[in-house]
């Protein structure tokens, strides 16, 4: 079945956050309860207070765009998507091409959205004591087949004066570290969903470990917090932290960074 519409709006992922928060902002202004505004973005209440709480700057452009989607809500429902890009912009317009595997489907909308919510968890937060020298990247999915079915922060959070600043989008099939060691993980019957890479720390408090073999092979099948891998020749030593989904993740991370 096809479905028509008479407009459609794209912008490119790295706007979306902005998008949402600016038009949160507006309905909230034209006496919108909070509630129904998390049910008009598809967010959770709390992720609403924050955006209409939020302080950063909006370009003109979406600024714009926001209050011509904002006039469309009052007159009929909207309905928001998430799409993953991949290739190059055409004639450097803000839409693109997507392979089959990242077509969005309500899956992966969920996915999308608990990574955004986990992301706003950490943004802004100093994460000097846990660095790794590698990209810190995270990775999460529902019983995916392959790493196609596993999303990531692309190519990792953008650190800025040891915070996490921001996201370059989140993409279905880019990680392939952290997205085969969440397949196996799973393989073993260890209840995770979503995985995050930080430097090997000398104490960790209050949360479960196990570790792995040099070759990447958990030593016990238990249900653990945190993964230890001591390193190798040309590898650095690091703590994988495990989670049912990004946002329990970031709990933990929250945890430790504390």
């Amino acid at each position: 079945m096809i479905y028509m519409t008479k407009e459609v709006w794209i912008i490119k992922e790295e706007e979306n956050i902005d998008l949402k928060t600016a038009i949160a902002k507006i309905l909230y202004k034209n006496s919108y309860e909070q509630t129904k505004i998390s049910e008009i973005l598809n967010l959770t209440q709390p992720m609403v207070s924050n955006y209409i709480k939020s302080n950063n700057k909006i370009s003109k452009k979406i600024e714009k765009l926001a209050q011509n989607i904002v006039k469309t809500i009052k007159k009929e429902k909207i309905n928001i998507y998430s799409c993953i890009t991949t290739s190059k912009p055409v004639d450097n317009e803000p839409y693109f091409l997507a392979k089959k595997n990242e077509l969005i489907n309500n899956d992966k909308i969920t996915i999308i959205n608990n990574m955004t919510d986990a992301f706003l968890m950490l943004k802004g937060k100093n994460i000097e004591k846990i660095a790794p020298k590698v990209k810190i990247n995270m990775v999460m999915s529902y019983n995916p087949k392959t790493t196609n079915d596993i999303a990531s922060f692309g190519k990792g959070f953008i650190i800025i004066d040891d915070k996490i600043n921001t996201i370059p989008g989140i993409s279905f099939g880019k990680s392939q570290h952290l997205a085969n060691l969440l397949l196996y993980l799973q393989s073993k019957n260890i209840e995770v969903n979503a995985i995050m890479n930080i430097k090997k720390l000398s104490k960790i408090p209050n949360l479960k470990t196990s570790y792995l073999t040099k070759d990447y092979k958990i030593k016990d099948n238990k249900q653990v917090d945190i993964i230890i891998h001591e390193g190798d020749f040309g590898i650095e030593p690091c703590c994988y932290i495990l989670g049912k989904d990004a946002k329990d993740v970031a709990k933990k991370v929250l945890k430790l960074i504390k």
